[in-house]
């Protein structure tokens, strides 16, 4: 299964490059806390998907899945935090790692099936 096909990993690289623009905007005495932080987290996300398609089975796969998972909701919760803290006030980037949860746990539900 090649990863780049896949939409979640598609949407997961576009979730990327959405975090990198929000957080362009944030304070500069953040680079290395919190937008790095989310930076790490976003990236996390298509990276674990790749590396997991790329195993020998199914049940690492999903278990790269489950980082990915993980990755998100520490973005979520970063999200939050910046929201909170009056960094960024647009909350369609919600709605986009709500849209990457519920591809990540179908393909989940898939693979966990074929086991």
């Amino acid at each position: 299964m090649d990863h780049k096909n896949l939409d979640v990993w598609k949407t997961s690289i576009d979730l990327v490059a959405e975090v990198y623009k929000v957080t362009k905007a944030f304070p500069k005495n953040e680079e290395y806390g919190i937008t790095s932080q989310m930076r790490r987290s976003a990236v996390s996300v298509p990276s674990n998907i790749s590396e997991g398609a790329g195993r020998d089975s199914k049940k690492e796969y999903v278990r790269f899945l489950n980082i990915s998972i993980g990755s998100l909701s520490e973005l979520e919760t970063q999200m939050i935090i910046a929201q909170r803290l009056k960094y960024i006030n647009d909350s369609t980037i919600f709605d986009e790692i709500v849209k990457v949860r519920k591809l990540l746990v179908g393909l989940k539900k898939y693979l966990v099936s074929k086991i």
